[in-house]
């Protein structure tokens, strides 16, 4: 197993344990630690990479789980999924609001943009959401790469930043065009393998 560090960050979401197991069928070593972990702690441990997990709470929540915003500015390459991508917008001043319609089940993405971690997927994929809450500004220095249907913002990067976000769940068995090519090209493993895995050349 490759033993460059991918963390996850655990915001309460129940995906959480299966993120981790993603992350080490491509052979890269991770670990879970709590959403509050602090920036000098993270450093420390120098990862490769930082996935921020889905959770049940809304970021506008008096009590909702926070990032310490510093690590986002590490260096260090950031994937939000679902309540990680809008606590990412919310924090780096976008906004996120309850959506009208509740998000559940099975979706069709549209692909805007195939570069980085989308790179070798098609323009359309059937997804998993679950969600209530979405994304309906993007922070300055982002662009979204992805959209629903019913969620116009489905997908974020600020390349520069190396600061991604997605608002479905790539882990999940519910999403089986991306699954049908995990090892090599699944959103998630496609973030893990361009930032964790050596190129040989």
């Amino acid at each position: 197993m490759n033993q460059q560090l991918v963390l996850i960050l655990d915001f309460g979401g129940q995906y959480t344990q299966l993120i981790a197991r993603r992350v080490r069928e491509v052979n890269v070593y991770c670990e879970i630690l709590p959403f509050n972990v602090t920036c000098e702690e993270v450093k420390a441990l120098n990862p490769k990479a930082v996935i921020l997990s889905g959770g049940a709470a809304s970021i506008y929540d008096e009590k909702a789980p926070k990032l310490n915003k510093d690590i986002y500015d590490l260096g260090i390459p950031v994937l939000g999924i679902c309540y990680g991508m809008q606590l990412m917008a919310g924090q780096l001043g976008g906004e996120v609001s309850s959506s009208c319609v509740r998000e559940y089940g099975s979706t069709r993405l549209l692909v805007k943009n195939d570069q980085d971690i989308f790179s070798g997927l098609s323009d359309e994929l059937m997804v998993w959401m679950s969600h209530g809450d979405h994304v309906t500004k993007i922070p300055d220095g982002f662009f979204v790469t992805a959209s629903t249907g019913n969620t116009k913002i489905a997908a974020i990067a600020n390349n520069e930043r190396k600061l991604y976000g997605v608002q479905f769940h790539p882990e999940v068995v519910h999403t089986p065009e991306l699954l049908r090519i995990m090892n090599a090209n699944c959103t998630e493993c496609n973030f893990i393998r361009k930032w964790c895995i050596p190129r040989t050349v």
